[in-house]
């Protein structure tokens, strides 16, 4: 029997909760969130701390790459500090992106389309200042650490932070 196979008649659910908001960040959530579905997983996303902006009107269109602190990237740190390197590296990231995977709004749109969830979180939404209103509408609810701990608890859940 397969590690996928249904051992009962409950269907597997994929919870992943969304921290940051950068583009090294969003994209492996966003990926594993409209590939779940294919799998016949049930998604929900809850966007927390400096991933909600991600979900806002504004931040949606905004998604950029830090260039500093970013071991990963491959050019020194230091340049990082410079003026504009964060738009630079942004800029370099999103085209080569483009040839692997839609832009941040239509990946949000992916995954709706797909049956997955999308949840602001409240006590962040007020400690950031965001209102119901700067959402985007693709957010499927507001929901606080309690409804995001209910899923967690669920046998059948597997919970990712990224």
């Amino acid at each position: 029997m397969s590690k996928f196979s249904k051992s009962n008649n409950k269907k597997k659910k994929l919870v992943i909760v969304v921290s940051k908001g950068t583009i090294d960040m969003i994209y492996p959530a966003f990926v594993l969130a409209t590939t779940a579905p294919t799998m016949g997983m049930d998604v929900d996303l809850y966007f927390t701390f400096w991933g909600l902006n991600v979900l806002t009107k504004k931040g949606v269109k905004s998604v950029k790459l830090a260039s500093v602190g970013n071991p990963g990237l491959p050019m020194p740190n230091v340049l990082g500090m410079l003026p504009g390197m964060t738009s630079v590296a942004t800029s370099m990231m999103k085209k080569r992106i483009e040839k692997y995977w839609p832009s941040v709004p239509e990946m949000i749109q992916m995954i709706k389309d797909s049956g997955g969830r999308i949840h602001a979180c409240s006590p962040t939404m007020g400690f950031m200042g965001v209102k119901d209103d700067d959402l985007i509408p693709e957010v499927t609810d507001i929901v606080g650490a309690s409804t995001f701990l209910g899923w967690a608890a669920d046998p059948d859940t597997i919970t990712l932070f990224i």
